[in-house]
């Protein structure tokens, strides 16, 4: 189930995503994510999400529901792809729809999990990159001093 607190609320979180620096995107058309992560806080979620369908593509807010109801289910049915990356932050992702025609469910589930996969990716090797601060031993510092 989508529950509330898998929900992205939160005014200021959404203006660091679209405004702040850490952000990043990746597209898979008909679908744009933004994502980013945050101190985890007392959320008992791994990531947060919000959906957005413009305006622009579908004037009938009939249309944008329904496209918004898929990209939520299809995220439901795969969100299980987070768990256990980031054990201590939280993910924030924003899904943007960016086409001006309907989808078939399948294809959006399909093009979200390449989505939520590329992210996985991208997340597990920004973790295995980030410097380790090395441990400095005395004795090493001894013997590069006599030397």
């Amino acid at each position: 189930m989508f529950s509330k607190e898998e929900r992205l609320c939160s005014r200021s979180l959404i203006e660091k995503l679209f405004n702040g620096d850490r952000a990043k995107s990746v597209m898979s058309f008909p679908l744009r994510a933004v994502y980013m992560t945050e101190e985890q806080g007392d959320a008992r979620v791994c990531a947060k999400i919000l959906v957005s369908v413009p305006k622009k593509n579908f004037k009938h807010a009939v249309d944008r529901n329904r496209v918004k109801r898929q990209i939520r289910e299809a995220y439901r049915k795969n969100k299980t792809i987070f768990d256990g990356i980031l054990p201590d932050k939280m993910l924030v992702i924003a899904f943007v729809w960016t086409d001006s025609k309907h989808r078939d469910s399948d294809e959006v589930g399909h093009r979200l999990k390449g989505l939520l996969h590329r992210i996985a990716e991208k997340l597990q090797e920004a973790s295995e990159i980030r410097p380790k601060t090395p441990e400095i031993r005395p004795e090493v510092l001894e013997n590069q001093s006599k030397a």
